[in-house]
């Protein structure tokens, strides 16, 4: 098995303009089942606003963990996941 990688698209997981508040959804994170997930507060935020959704993200961080299953792909009201290798 080669590498495994995750991607979120911001633009459509935690943008206020479009897509969905990370905090109210986290499909993903309920059905990865090795819990590849993380959400968190944005790294850099200046001044965040724990209120704002664009402050919030969805991060794959347990890469090694992934048994590429596809059940985040698939559950994601956005489709704002992918995972390659």
């Amino acid at each position: 098995m080669g590498q495994t990688r995750i991607t979120v698209d911001g633009s459509r997981c935690g943008n206020a303009t479009g897509g969905i508040d990370p905090r109210t959804c986290s499909v993903c994170l309920r059905v990865c089942d090795p819990a590849v997930f993380l959400r968190h507060g944005a790294l850099g935020a200046e001044q965040p606003d724990p209120r704002d959704p664009e402050y919030w993200q969805v991060t794959a961080v347990w890469l090694s963990l992934c048994t590429r299953c596809g059940k985040c792909v698939e559950a994601c009201p956005e489709k704002a996941i992918r995972v390659s290798w």
